[in-house]
Formats: structure tokens, sequence, C-alpha cells
């Protein structure tokens, strides 16, 4: 049995899911913890909130030899002007270079040492700092992931050296037609919207960005009350509580107000409907979708089983009927991406340029069907079944743990346990999700394609048909 001790999970009342709650972290008391969770199995989910705004969460899990460290910080890509498009992304490569108390050198030869692993990602909405490594070694953890995101230093040489790898990365991402369709998808939905943007950025935005553009980004941003540090393993909280106050030091003795979740409805200018790459490609790569839901709507449970029922798996529909029935491509399958005010539902299959017609047409006809009739009482039980076991399953090691309360803090303020996040998908009817399926696939249609065509007349008369 679970004791849930936070109230109100996130997104059980209210039009969109969001409670007047004053036990969500951004309005907990500063200066105190709460037990968000005990199991009967030992695992203990604390919170505390610190005066200057930090929020410090652990998963206490009994039994692991591991712990996993994440300082969240809620800055990404979506924050940037676009003149600095890439800045988020670059200042995470540029703070690991060196802080005032190691090189980048010292850095690396210190995790690996203990075997561990730092590194650190920059998403649309926020970049995350992590480390994951034995029990015995957590306070080397959090001191090298509080070290790098407060005393890095930023020096101009290795502001100039890292200009070089972004570019790389760039031009890698360039290399890779998935993630080159993924991005241009994103433009052809959500066009000149922060979120359309690439998380990289452009080669123009990262060769004209300035070192004082940058550093100033990083002062005015990275603020105790725009973070969470999200611990999870074979820790405990007052131990976490120590070392959080001896590695951050004066920093906490500053007074702030942990910053509420994003919240909003995303206004989104004029689409392209369509980005084409052309590229010299043994395949054609296809990726096409609809707005969908935000993040705080709760809806966002029936629309990841319908999601799972698409195209999660081999029996998904898309699958059987694009690979097994007629075996027009080797990979297809379709995504959720869920923001704080839009969302995004995508269909990726990649296939040989003369059956993109075919491919683009069989998806037509399967979303127009199921818009129509929704899906079948077994899909829609085995869409809940493959996200109770992807969940539970994704949920073995500490890294997701510590990653699920901290994303789930910073997102929603809130902590949702694993039980009550698993009755939510057990709700979902049939009929919720026909009536979102009706709702969502009748939306205008936006597509990126990624292949040997060099203009979009080129395409196959499906492929328009299909966002016409």
């Amino acid at each position: 049995m679970t004791t849930s001790v936070n109230g109100t999970a996130a997104g059980a009342s209210g039009t969109r899911g969001r409670p007047l709650n004053s036990r969500l972290g951004h309005l907990q008391r500063p200066g105190s913890t709460r037990v968000l969770e005990q199991s009967a199995t030992g695992v203990t989910v604390r919170r505390s909130v610190l005066p200057s705004g930090l929020r410090v969460i652990t998963e206490q899990i009994p039994g692991v030899r591991s712990a996993s460290v994440g300082l969240w910080v809620q800055v990404g890509s979506r924050d940037e002007r676009a003149e600095v498009a890439g800045a988020a992304h670059y200042l995470e490569h540029l703070l690991f270079k060196g802080t005032a108390n190691r090189s980048a050198a010292a850095i690396a030869e210190e995790i690996d040492a203990v075997g561990g692993e730092l590194n650190a990602f920059t998403a649309k909405e926020h970049t995350c700092y992590y480390a994951h490594v034995l029990d015995e070694d957590l306070p080397l953890a959090l001191d090298l992931v509080c070290d790098v995101v407060f005393e890095a230093l930023c020096e101009p040489r290795d502001f100039e050296t890292e200009r070089g790898v972004v570019l790389e990365e760039i031009a890698m991402r360039d290399d890779d037609p998935e993630d080159l369709l993924h991005d241009a998808f994103l433009d052809a939905m959500l066009g000149e919207h922060p979120l359309g943007r690439s998380v990289l950025g452009t080669e123009r935005s990262i060769q004209d960005m300035d070192r004082s553009a940058l550093y100033g980004f990083y002062k005015r941003r990275y603020t105790m009350p725009r973070m969470v540090l999200a611990v999870a393993g074979n820790v405990e909280h007052n131990h976490v509580m120590r070392l959080a106050r001896k590695q951050i030091g004066e920093r906490l003795g500053r007074t702030g107000t942990p910053v509420a979740p994003r919240v909003g409805r995303a206004r989104i200018p004029g689409t392209r409907k369509l980005v084409l790459h052309s590229d010299d490609t043994e395949q054609a790569h296809l990726m096409l979708g609809v707005r969908a839901v935000d993040r705080h709507d709760e809806r966002r449970f029936a629309l990841n089983v319908l999601n799972a029922a698409l195209g999660g798996g081999m029996s998904s529909r898309l699958f059987q009927e694009v690979r097994e029935r007629r075996g027009l491509a080797y990979q297809v399958y379709s995504s959720v991406g869920l923001y704080a005010d839009t969302g995004t539902w995508s269909v990726y299959a990649g296939c040989q340029p003369d059956r993109l017609g075919d491919v683009a047409g069989v998806v037509r006809d399967v979303l127009s069907v199921v818009a129509a009739e929704g899906l079948t009482d077994a899909e829609v039980a085995r869409g809940k079944g493959q996200l109770r076991g992807g969940l539970v399953l994704g949920l073995e090691d500490t890294s997701s743990r510590m990653s699920r309360v901290g994303k789930g803090e910073l997102n929603y303020g809130d902590y949702l346990s694993v039980e009550q996040t698993l009755a939510r998908i057990d709700e979902v009817t049939a009929e919720d999700v026909a009536a979102l399926a009706r709702e969502l696939l009748r939306r205008p249609v936006a597509a990126s394609v990624v292949g040997p065509y060099a203009h979009a007349d080129d395409l196959p008369p499906q492929v328009h048909e299909v966002i016409s």
C-alpha cells in the first residue's frame, strides 16, 4: 500500500487540471519539508523548500547501491530571443569547461575515478545537469554538479572552443535525417514560435553569439527560484540537505520565491505546413502530425493511450498497416510532445523514395478511420498495458526515478506517485480516446520531409493531400 501525503495530485481538479493546492512545491512555506509519499516497501519521497527559492526533492529507495543527482533549471530554448537561438544549449556546453575550483580535465578525472557519469541536456523548456554514481559517492556527485552550475568561469577562450563544438553538433544533426526531420517538423507545425526553433540554434546564431550576451543569459536565468535539486537512490533526505547547504553555501542565504510551473496557451503564428530538406539520402523520411493538448490538460493520459495504440509498438495500427500488411517501411511510429501551453502528436516513417506516396496515403487513411470510428476496446487495452509496463520498467534505475521526480516538480510543482499515475491510465476509456481522436485527427496537418527531392512539387501528391 502506498500513502500519498501530498493531497490532490497534479491535474486532479480545474478545467485544465491545475488545482488550487497550497501544498504545491512553489506554494510550500520556505524552510519547510513535506513527506510526499511513504510506501510499504520503504520508498519515501520528501520535498524541502529553502528560503532562497531552491526546492530539494529526494526519493529514498532502500536496497539499491546507486544515487542520481539532477539540478533542473527552468530555462530552455524557448526562453531565447531569435537572435541568440541556441544560447541555452551553448551555455550547457560552456559550464563544463572549468570552474573556480576545477579545470575541465579535473571534472572529467574525478567522475571517471569513481566510475560515474556526469552530463547535461537542454530541452525546449528546461536544462538538467546530472550525475549517476555509487551511493557512497553521493557527496562527490553533488559537489561536481553544483560546481559546474554555480562556479563556471565561462572563460573567453573556452567560449570560442565550444563555439566550434556546437557548430559540429549542428553539422552532425544535419547528417542525421531523423534528427533533422524532427526539427523541420516543429518548424512546420509551430513556425516562428520559440518552440518551433531548434534547441541547437542555427549556424548563423552560433557564429554571431557574443560571450557577454551568453554570460548575461547565464547570470539572469540561473537563479535559485528557477531550480529544483532532485536526488534518488540509496539516499537520506537530511543528508542531501546537509550536502546541498555545504556545496551551494552562501547562495542559499538569498531570499526568493520558487517560480511557478509554466502555464498558458501558446499563440502560434502562421505556419508553413510543409518543410522540405533536400538531401541525397537512400530513404525518404516523413513526419506529419497535428497540434495536441498541453501537459496540464487532463486528456494527456488519453492522448498517451491513443499514441501507444496508433503507433507505439509492433501491434499498433500504423505498424500493422504500413509495415506488416504492406511492407512499405521498416520503421514507422508515432510520438507525443507535451509543452506547458501546447503539444504535438506526430507520425514518422522512413521508406524508399518511390514508396513515399503510398506510405503517406496509408497513414492518411488510418488516421481518417480512427478519427471517425475510434479504436477497438482491444487496442485501447493494449495501449494502456504498454504504458503501464513502460512506466514501471522504466523506473528500474535511479536515473529514471530522479528524472521523474525532478521533472514533475519543475513542470507541475507536484508529485504524482507511480500508483496514482497507473490509476490515471487505467481510468482512460475507449470513449475518451475516441473523443480525443475525433478532435485531434481532424485538425490541420503539418509535415516535414527529408529526402532526394529538389522541390516540394516533386513530392508525391499523397503528401500534399495529407496537409491540404
